[in-house]
C-alpha cells in the first residue's frame, strides 16, 4: 500500500518559494526552518517573525446549550468566558489522560471556535461528538481556516497597518471580528511563543494574499519567516507543553503542571472524577524543568537519574537560544520534582549531570 500524501497549508508554495526546508510533521508538508532556527528564534525574542499554523484544527460548537457541550468536554470553565475572550484548555479521557490541548474562544452565547492541534483534530471532533447529548451541533471546521501567527514586539505595529482594529485594545486571550488587510478576520491576541503577538484567522483562498501584506508590513522591524524549530524553542523557554511531549493520554494536567486550567468546582466534565481522586490520593510524578550541567543536551525521550537510579524522562530538550544554556523538561517523582535538585540525564549511554529549576525558563519584561 502507497503512503498518504502529506497534507499542505494554503502557503505551502510560499514555503517553498521561500526555500524553506520542508519535512513531514504529523502528516502536514511544513517548514521547520527558512534561515535558520536561532535567527528565527531571536527575531521573535527582538523584533517580529511570521509562522503558517494552518495546519492546526479548528472546530466550532453552535446551539442553545453549545455552553453546556464545550463546559461538560472541557477542563477549564466556559462559563467565566465572556463574549470575545479565550482560553486555554485540556479535552481529557475519562482516565484524566490528554485528548488534546486546546484554546477554546467564546464568539457568542450559542457559539464557541475552538482551536485545536493538528495531528489531534479528527480525534478531538469524534471525542466532543461521542459526548454530545445537549441541544448542540458539533462542526468540523478546519477547511474555512488559515491561521497566521505573528509573534514577537513589533507584532503589533505589523499588524496595525493592516487593520482599522484597534489591537491595542485587544487585551491578552481575547479577540476580535473584523477587517484585516480589506477582507474578514479573526484577530486573537494569542500565541505559542512565550512573546507578545497575534494569531489571525481568514479564509484559506486568502492566505497567500495577507501572508505577503503582513511580511511587506514587517519589513520595516526585518520581520522573518519562522518554522517549526523556532516554534519549539520558543514555546520550550515559555515551558508551553506540547501535545505528545508533555502530555498525552497517559498524562493529567495536574501531573503536566497544568491544574490551573482543570476547574474542579464548575461541576461535572469528562475526566473529573478522575481528577478529584488523583487530588485526594496525591500524584505519583510532575513535570519539572532543568539545566544541564555537564556536557550535553537532554533530548527528548531520554532517560533522567536521581542518585544513578532511573526515575523519569525528559519531555523536551536543546539549546536554549535566549539563555545560552541547555535546558529541559522531564518527569520527575512528586517529591523530588521541585528546584534545585541534582538529577542526571543519560546521554549517550553517559550519566550527565543537570539540575532542576524554576520555569518558565524564560518570561518576557511587561
Amino acid at each position: 500500500m502507497s503512503e498518504a500524501p502529506l497534507l499542505k497549508t494554503p502557503l505551502n508554495s510560499v514555503h517553498r518559494a521561500l526555500g524553506a526546508k520542508m519535512v513531514d510533521f504529523g502528516g502536514w508538508d511544513m517548514p521547520v526552518q527558512y534561515s535558520g532556527i536561532i535567527d528565527e528564534h531571536n527575531a521573535v525574542r527582538n523584533s517580529v517573525g511570521v509562522f503558517d499554523v494552518s495546519h492546526m484544527g479548528e472546530i466550532e460548537i453552535h446551539g442553545p446549550e453549545a455552553a453546556k457541550l464545550t463546559n461538560f468536554v472541557t477542563t477549564n470553565n466556559v462559563q467565566k468566558l465572556k463574549h470575545g475572550q479565550a482560553h486555554y484548555s485540556g479535552l481529557l479521557y475519562e482516565h484524566g489522560g490528554f485528548v488534546d490541548d486546546i484554546l477554546v474562544h467564546k464568539v457568542e452565547d450559542d457559539h464557541y471556535f475552538l482551536c485545536v492541534n493538528a495531528s489531534n483534530q479528527d480525534k478531538d471532533f469524534e471525542h466532543i461528538r461521542s459526548h454530545n447529548r445537549f441541544r448542540a451541533q458539533v462542526d468540523f471546521a478546519s477547511g474555512r481556516y488559515a491561521q497566521i501567527a505573528v509573534q514577537g514586539p513589533n507584532a503589533r505595529a505589523t499588524l496595525q497597518k493592516l487593520t482599522p482594529v484597534d489591537l491595542a485594545a485587544i487585551k491578552y486571550y481575547w479577540f476580535i471580528d473584523g477587517e484585516f488587510g480589506g477582507i474578514p478576520a479573526r484577530i486573537a491576541h494569542t500565541g505559542y511563543t512565550g512573546e507578545d503577538g497575534y494569531e489571525v484567522y481568514v479564509t484559506p483562498g486568502e492566505a497567500v494574499n495577507i501572508w505577503g501584506r503582513i511580511v511587506e508590513a514587517g519589513a520595516e522591524f526585518g520581520i522573518k519567516p519562522c518554522g517549526l524549530g523556532a516554534r519549539n524553542t520558543l514555546r520550550l523557554e515559555a515551558k508551553m507543553a506540547l501535545y505528545g511531549h508533555e502530555i498525552d493520554a497517559s498524562i493529567s494536567p495536574l501531573e503536566a503542571d497544568l491544574g490551573w486550567i482543570v476547574k474542579l468546582d464548575k461541576g461535572d466534565f469528562v475526566g473529573r472524577d478522575t481528577l478529584v481522586k488523583q487530588k485526594e490520593s496525591g500524584l505519583a510524578r510532575k513535570l519539572v524543568g532543568f539545566e544541564m550541567r555537564g556536557r550535553g543536551i537532554g533530548r527528548d525521550g531520554y532517560e533522567v537519574c536521581l542518585d544513578g537510579a532511573p526515575a523519569g524522562w525528559v519531555t523536551s530538550g536543546g539549546p536554549s537560544p535566549t539563555l545560552c544554556k541547555n535546558i529541559g523538561l522531564c518527569y520527575l517523582p512528586v517529591e523530588q520534582a521541585v528546584p534545585g535538585r541534582s538529577i542526571q540525564v543519560v546521554v549517550r549511554n553517559q550519566p550527565v549531570d543537570a539540575v532542576t529549576v524554576e520555569t518558565p525558563f524564560y518570561k518576557r519584561a511587561k
